[in-house]
C-alpha cells in the first residue's frame, strides 16, 4: 500500500471515529446529569415549593418522562442541531454558547500564542548553551510554570500588576461604562476590521493580564517539548551527516534539527488549543471573563440539564475536530508516520 493509500485510509478512519466519540460523550454526560444528586425543580422553585407546583414543572421542561424516552428526544434534536433551551430563562442553549463561545477562543487563542513565544525562546535559547546557566534557567523555567497553582498564579498576577501597578483591569472583558461591539463576537477582531483604536485599546486592557497569565503557565510544556525534542534531532545521524558535509551549525540547526523538533510542538499546541476552549475554567472563575467554561460552571450549579449538556458537546465537537485537524496535518508534514 503507498504511503496515500494509507494516509486517504487513515483521515477516513478518523472521520468515521469522529461522531462516534461525539456520541459517547453526549450519552455520558446526558447520564451523569441524571445519576448526580440534585434536582433541577429543586433549583428553580426551591424546597419550599408545593409538590403540585414541582410536578406541573416537572411536566413541563419533560422531566417525568422515562430515561429512555428522554434520551431518545435529546438525541433525535441533536441530530437536527437543537441544543434545547435553559431550564432558567427559556434561552436557546445555541444563542448562550454563542454568545460565550468567542470570549473563551480569544483568551484560549491569545493565551496560547503567548505560551509559544516564551516556551520556544527559552528552550531554543537553553539548548543553544547546553549544560550552561541559560539550559539551567530554562529548565527551572519550565518545571516552575508547570508546576504553579493556577488560581495562586492568578490571584498573584492581580495583586501585582492590577491592584498595585494599575496597569490592567482586576477582571471583566470589556469597560462596564462602554458598550461593546458588535459583529462577531470576538471583540479584538471586530475592533481591527472597524479600524476602532477604542475598542482595540479597551480589550488589550481587559484580555492582556488572564491571557499572560494562563499563557505563562502554559509555557513551560513548550519550553520542555522544545528542549527535549531538539537535543535528541541534534544528536540523530542525519544531523551528523550534515555536519560531516561542512554546514555551519547555525543552518544545521535550523535547516536540519528544528523542522523535526517543531512537529511533536505542533501536536501539543493543538491539544492545549482544544482544551483551552472549555478547561480555562479557574482563568476565568479569577478574572470573570464570560466565557464558556464560565457559562458551564454557572449551569453545573443552577443544575441546568440542556445548558450543560450542549456546552458540553460543543466543546467535544471543537476537540475532536482540532484534534483531527492537528493529526491529519502532522501526518501530512512527517513521512517517517506510519498508519
Amino acid at each position: 500500500m503507498s504511503r496515500r493509500q494509507a494516509l486517504t485510509r487513515y483521515i477516513g478512519s478518523r472521520l468515521v471515529l469522529a461522531p462516534v466519540m461525539l456520541w459517547l460523550i453526549a450519552t455520558l454526560v446526558f447520564l451523569l446529569l441524571r445519576v448526580a444528586p440534585g434536582d433541577p425543580v429543586d433549583a428553580l422553585l426551591g424546597n419550599r415549593a408545593s409538590a403540585l407546583a414541582r410536578e406541573q414543572l416537572r411536566a413541563q421542561l419533560g422531566l417525568d418522562q422515562p430515561l429512555l424516552a428522554q434520551y431518545g428526544q435529546f438525541l433525535a434534536d441533536l441530530l437536527q442541531g437543537d441544543l434545547g433551551s435553559s431550564l432558567r430563562n427559556s434561552q436557546s442553549v445555541r444563542e448562550i454558547v454563542g454568545a460565550a463561545l468567542p470570549a473563551s477562543v480569544e483568551l484560549g487563542v491569545t493565551a496560547l500564542l503567548i505560551a509559544l513565544v516564551l516556551g520556544l525562546a527559552v528552550g531554543f535559547s537553553g539548548v543553544a548553551r547546553p549544560e550552561g546557566r541559560l539550559d539551567l534557567t530554562g529548565r527551572l523555567y519550565g518545571i516552575g510554570t508547570y508546576a504553579l497553582p493556577v488560581f495562586w498564579a492568578a490571584m498573584v498576577m492581580q495583586l501585582v500588576f492590577a491592584v498595585g501597578l494599575g496597569w490592567f483591569p482586576v477582571g471583566g472583558r470589556y469597560p462596564p461604562t462602554l458598550v461593546p461591539p458588535q459583529g462577531s463576537g470576538f471583540y479584538l477582531l471586530d475592533g481591527l476590521l472597524a479600524g476602532d483604536w477604542a475598542v482595540i485599546q479597551a480589550t488589550l486592557q481587559h484580555l492582556a493580564l488572564p491571557a499572560l497569565t494562563l499563557g505563562l503557565l502554559l509555557s513551560g510544556i513548550f519550553e520542555r517539548a522544545l528542549r527535549l525534542n531538539l537535543r535528541r534531532a541534534l544528536r540523530s545521524d542525519y544531523v551528523e551527516a550534515a555536519r560531516s558535509r561542512g554546514i555551519s551549525e547555525t543552518r544545521v540547526v535550523l535547516r536540519h534539527a528544528l523542522p523535526n523538533a517543531l512537529l511533536p510542538v505542533l501536536t501539543i499546541a493543538g491539544i492545549t488549543v482544544a482544551s483551552l476552549i472549555g478547561g480555562a475554567l479557574l482563568i476565568e472563575l479569577i478574572f470573570s471573563w464570560p466565557g464558556i467554561a464560565y457559562r458551564l460552571q454557572e449551569a453545573i450549579g443552577q443544575r441546568d440539564y440542556p445548558l450543560v449538556q450542549g456546552i458540553v458537546v460543543v466543546i467535544a465537537a471543537l476537540v475532536v475536530l482540532v484534534n483531527l485537524v492537528v493529526d491529519v496535518v502532522v501526518a501530512l508534514l512527517d513521512p517517517r508516520l506510519k498508519f
